[in-house]
């Protein structure tokens, strides 16, 4: 596992030369990267292919810092315009990504809705990840399906659908192309009520990515607002050390990624919330003896 940065989780704006400083200066051993962005920053420079490629990752050589993930880029959710749209162009960013060295994409997997039953919902969210995974799969990456955990997220809505641990590891086997696991995130894994022993079931195929964070003391579980959340380490009431622990232990090696949603770090300059951010990641790693 590494401690990988994402600005846009802890409320930082910038690009990715920016990003890449502020990661080295912070400590962070890796940080998301935009396709698009390292698309455009390549062939700004350079004309031809491989030498665009090369400009972006020496960047990141020079840097000193990995690359955690990159962004999917399609509205799988979306009208059918939309979906096919983007569809049309992820061989395209897969191939880049592949060249660039990034092999982890994530997504999010809703919670409720309003307008389909569970077993709609199934069904239509395993025909579109479905080719989704399968131009991936041909490229070597893999992507991360995010359940959403908190039971306020789906008060109200007409239909549950996959909103556990379990049941989005169900629906990544249900895609059925070898290549889908979880975004698992320690705050939907705790507000969703999920256990410790449920994360010892896991293998390393079945984790794409991470993202920590701490929940605010004094809430139960099922009174937890998603936006509201903590760093990691800050409150204790998320047992990190042990997830860690586990996720180590199963031999999960990507990147770990704070999403704390914390308006004190929001309000913090660029340089100071991404070091706060480290700091708490740091203090993760010392507990769990990584």
């Amino acid at each position: 596992m590494f401690k990988n940065l994402s600005t846009g989780a802890i409320g930082i704006h910038v690009n990715m030369k920016e990003g890449l400083a502020l990661a080295r200066e912070a400590g962070f051993e890796g940080l998301d990267i935009s396709v698009d962005e390292a698309w455009q920053l390549g062939f700004e420079e350079y004309d031809n292919y491989q030498d665009a490629v090369k400009y972006v990752k020496d960047l990141w050589a020079e840097a000193g810092i990995v690359m955690g993930g990159w962004n999917l880029g399609v509205n799988w959710r979306g009208p059918d315009h939309d979906y096919y749209t983007g569809l049309a162009k992820l061989d395209q960013r897969a191939t880049y990504a592949t060249a660039l060295g990034c092999f982890r994409t994530t997504t999010v997997v809703g919670p409720a809705s309003n307008d389909m039953t569970f077993q709609e919902n199934w069904d239509f969210s395993v025909k579109r990840l479905r080719p989704i995974a399968e131009i991936l799969k041909r490229y070597g990456h893999s992507i991360g399906l995010e359940f959403i955990g908190p039971a306020t997220s789906r008060k109200g809505a007409k239909h549950l659908f996959a909103y556990s641990m379990d049941a989005m590891l169900g629906l990544a086997a249900a895609v059925g192309t070898g290549n889908v696991g979880l975004l698992f995130d320690t705050w939907h894994w705790y507000t969703c009520r999920s256990t410790v022993d449920d994360v010892r079931k896991l293998s390393a195929s079945d984790v794409v990515y991470v993202h920590i964070n701490d929940a605010p003391a004094g809430i139960d579980p099922d009174e937890q607002i998603d936006n509201i959340r903590c760093l990691p380490a800050e409150t204790g009431v998320i047992p990190l050390t042990e997830l860690m622990q586990i996720l180590n232990e199963v031999g999960y090696e990507g990147p770990v990624t704070p999403e704390p949603f914390s308006k004190k770090v929001n309000d913090m300059e660029p340089v100071d919330a991404a070091k706060a951010t480290a700091e708490s990641l740091n203090q993760v790693w010392q507990n769990a003896g990584l």
